[in-house]
């Protein structure tokens, strides 16, 4: 185990950027992001990415650190955060990871591996071509005898994790032995977890909202219009974010701004929802329910608290 860091999370529009810097300015701190779509330089308004104000001078990192041409995966962000949270405790401050991707900040915590064998990209494709010519159900039965635990998993139409199996199988290693060998690991970091929310869901729905307008304001659609004429497309991972797709519909002509507005809201409180529910696995974490309007300074000091003793 790596050291102890602090951890707030929970859904979307409930003010964890304000939380995490002015508790990294009592307690010595420095954020560690943990927002799957901010790690995309270029990518500000639609991803909420805090301002430099909005930091306060407080360092910020995994913000900007990959382009949004390239796909950016899970393993990447653990890489990487784990070196930045090694470096912040060597310096003998604490790493305090604030955001709303649930298995960012698991994975991170957790001592998870995510290469059980190195990618070959020869090898998958051919095994793909053998599921387009003999089917899914075929290459499905012929993982079944090497890893049957991972082939109960899948269903017969999901080729890449399917391919992915028979690729790992093909180098001798099986998902199902990587991931109980991962599973009985010891925790990368001692963590302790803030959870914040809203105790009226209606209320946490009505800051969505806002938010949304307020992004609109201050130039999503110009910013997603500047995205696709740098060359982007709506099949580009980073476009894939919610607020883009959308708007990419819209710039398309296949929806009306408002309309993709309004979906951009729906699909935001339901990603607010899944969040909610993401976050009752963590035990032992403090739970933070606001009000409206919120009591922030209360907030602060319970989460001051709650982090006494980690530095």
């Amino acid at each position: 185990m790596s050291g102890r860091i602090l951890v707030i999370t929970g859904p979307t529009a409930t003010g964890k950027t304000r939380l995490g810097v002015e508790l990294c300015r009592r307690i010595g701190g420095e954020v560690v992001s943990a927002d799957s779509m901010q790690v995309y330089r270029y990518m500000d308004v639609g991803t909420a990415k805090p301002t430099p104000d909005e930091r306060g001078g407080i360092p910020h990192h995994m913000l900007d650190v990959a382009s949004p041409f390239e796909p950016y995966s899970v393993s990447l962000y653990v890489r990487e955060a784990a070196r930045v949270c090694g470096e912040i405790l060597a310096r003998g401050r604490l790493p305090v990871v604030v955001g709303g991707t649930g298995l960012y900040i698991e994975s991170l915590i957790s001592g998870r591996d995510f290469a059980p064998r190195p990618e070959d990209g020869a090898l998958r494709a051919r095994i793909g071509a053998r599921f387009d010519a003999l089917g899914g159900q075929a290459l499905l039965e012929e993982l079944a005898r090497t890893d049957p635990e991972r082939a109960g998993k899948l269903h017969p139409n999901d080729k890449k994790r399917i391919v992915r199996a028979l690729e790992i199988a093909a180098q001798g290693g099986s998902i199902s032995a990587h991931d109980e060998a991962t599973r009985s690991a010891p925790p990368r970091f001692d963590a302790r977890i803030i959870v914040l929310n809203y105790a009226d869901r209606a209320a946490l729905y009505e800051r969505i909202d806002r938010r949304v307008d307020e992004m609109m304001e201050r130039g999503l659609l110009e910013e997603v219009r500047t995205l696709l004429s740098r060359g982007l497309t709506p099949e580009h991972t980073a476009m894939q974010a919610i607020g883009y797709k959308e708007l990419c519909a819209a710039v398309r002509g296949d929806v009306s701004v408002r309309e993709a507005v309004e979906t951009i809201k729906r699909e935001s409180r339901r990603y607010a929802k899944r969040q909610i529910s993401w976050c009752r696995r963590y035990e032992g974490a403090l739970r933070i329910d606001l009000e409206e309007p919120p009591d922030f300074e209360r907030a602060l000091a319970l989460s001051t608290d709650f982090a006494e003793g980690l530095v």
